[in-house]
């Protein structure tokens, strides 16, 4: 089922977790509805932006999911409203600078461990964008600057 020009509902649900353990990560109706506006209004533009496929490492996660790994229970993820992600060729800082230049209506935006970008569309729209680090074994959020 595609949620947009280049996005399908399989993709933004795949979970190796999930497939290892077994776990099906399905989401309800308001959670497709909310993974489809995260694609229409974020992902789907992106792409156009910067003209190079997004990579979906995290998608939508099942509450089930979601405790496998160690997510927080307030998640955006838990709700379809966020994706981590990845895009070959561009640094984290250069995906944090494409969203902002195309000024697309991101919820929280936040460059984690330089690995991946977190990126989220809900009814909130605070263009929020933090920088995640670990520092003494915890995850330590700031301003990103």
């Amino acid at each position: 089922m595609k949620l947009g020009e280049y996005f399908t509902l399989e993709e933004m649900t795949h979970s190796q977790a999930a497939t290892r353990a077994g776990i099906k990560n399905l989401p309800d109706k308001a959670q497709t509805l909310a993974l489809t506006n995260l694609v229409v209004n974020v992902l789907d533009p992106l792409r156009k932006a910067v003209g190079r496929p997004v990579v979906v490492s995290s998608g939508f996660r099942s509450e089930q999911v979601n405790k496998l790994i160690g997510g927080s229970a307030t998640s955006q993820h838990r709700f379809g409203e966020a994706a981590d992600i990845t895009i070959p060729g561009l640094a984290n800082d250069e995906i944090v600078a494409a969203v902002k230049n195309a000024k697309l209506p991101f919820d929280q935006m936040i460059e984690e461990f330089g690995s991946w970008v977190h990126i989220s569309y809900g009814p909130r729209h605070r263009r929020e964008i933090l920088r995640a680090r670990t520092i003494n074994g915890k995850t330590v959020y700031s301003p990103y600057t």
